[in-house]
């Protein structure tokens, strides 16, 4: 299955990717919050503020890779879809000197954006005149932000059209994502492939239960035709946890273990009330393990599940939490899977944009420790060679 750059699978997607193990440390903390653990040493002090540490290695990691590769191929503008409140799209242009359209769909997100741009345009500033030696080379661009919805099976135009500070005759688009949760991914895929305009691609994916059925997966003519090719949402939503995080969980043998025990038992509730109601989101409740299995069931039922029924059956609640480890026992089981349902919806989409000519690579550039969703899908109109395996080196 080797494409035309000399791609090889890589051992896991997302968690034990070899190249990426090797060149960190599997387990270590990251060079750059050895002296901090809240503050990435590579990452200067106007990025960081507003910034949480997965975040800053993440914008810091991306941003470089996505620069390399816009000077590679000769790009005019990096859009950045589902941007959020545009971390990586402020690191991109201010920190790196990238022309930055932003698009995410939420308004309030949006607004959020450009109040932290404003707020770091003036601390740049403050820097520049606290300190002369601080030369800055040309006008100073901040992401524009656009507020649309990218719909997954239909082209944005919005996505296309050029800055007004870049060449009207002559865009050549990078399309990227950190993260873009579910179809968004696929939507970045399939403008890449069918808009001119794009010229590189680097995607990062997430909340692969969210794939449209049919339509997000399978991608690739290749993967369509295997026997048993089908991923149910239960396993597609396992492949979005935290392998590393829960091993050390299991280490210390702590008591937030219990969490998945109560969650079964809310949802054994929920089903009870409600039947037909399958996969309700229920909000996240702080220190789970703290709290007595009846607190736990009555607080995930007033987030958002039906209204619960009354009494609750405390004795038969405490009966489930007897179960917890055998919950456990089972969730880690279920996770061992992880690995390997990530890596095959990761390398259909690589075989999706290989099987239409185009050079395609998985990269780590992630520390699976801090990102557990470490691989970055990267593409090309033209072929790169050698220079596709640098760009997840780090620079000195």
């Amino acid at each position: 299955m080797a494409g035309s750059t000399g791609w090889t699978e890589p051992a896991t997607a997302g968690h034990a990717a070899a190249g990426d193990a090797q060149r960190r440390g599997s387990g270590q903390t990251p060079s750059e919050f050895l002296e901090n653990p809240s503050q990435s040493s590579r990452l200067t002090a106007p990025f960081r503020k507003h910034v949480r540490p997965k975040k800053q290695h993440e914008i810091r990691r991306l941003g470089e890779l996505v620069k390399k590769l816009s000077d590679l191929t000769g790009c005019t503008q990096v859009v950045d879809v589902g941007s959020g409140q545009g971390h990586l799209s402020r690191f991109m242009s201010l920190g790196l000197g990238l022309m930055v359209k932003s698009i995410e769909g939420d308004q309030r997100l949006v607004e959020r954006a450009q109040r932290l741009d404003q707020e770091l345009l003036q601390t740049l500033e403050k820097e520049e005149k606290r300190n002369p030696k601080v030369v800055q080379t040309g006008p100073r661009h901040p992401p524009h932000h656009v507020v649309r919805w990218v719909d997954p099976t239909t082209l944005c135009e919005e996505l296309l059209l050029p800055l007004e500070t870049s060449p009207q005759s002559r865009a050549r688009l990078l399309l990227t994502g950190l993260h873009a949760c579910g179809d968004l991914s696929v939507a970045l895929l399939r403008h890449f492939c069918c808009c001119p305009e794009v010229v590189a691609l680097a995607s990062v994916g997430c909340c692969y239960m969210k794939l449209s059925d049919p339509g997000g997966y399978p991608l690739s003519q290749w993967v369509a035709g295997l026997p048993g090719y089908e991923l149910p949402y239960r396993l597609r939503e396992g492949a979005c946890h935290a392998l590393e995080e829960y091993a050390e969980r299991l280490q210390k043998a702590g008591p937030s273990l219990r969490t998945h025990c109560y969650r079964a038992a809310l949802e054994t509730v929920i089903r009870c009330a409600q039947p037909e109601l399958r996969r309700p989101g229920v909000q996240g409740i702080p220190r789970v393990h703290e709290l007595k299995i009846e607190e736990y069931v009555q607080r995930g039922l007033q987030g958002g599940g039906p209204p619960p029924p009354l009494p609750l059956n405390v004795a038969a609640l405490r009966a489930h939490q007897a179960q917890e480890n055998r919950v456990v026992a089972f969730f880690s089981l279920a996770l061992l899977l992880a690995p390997l349902v990530e890596t095959l919806i990761l390398l259909d989409r690589l075989l999706y944009l290989q099987e239409q000519g185009f050079h395609a690579e998985l990269l780590p550039i992630f520390s699976p420790e801090l990102s557990p969703r470490n691989l970055v899908l990267v593409a090309t109109k033209g072929p790169l060679g050698e220079a596709f395996s640098l760009l997840e080196t780090e620079d000195n």
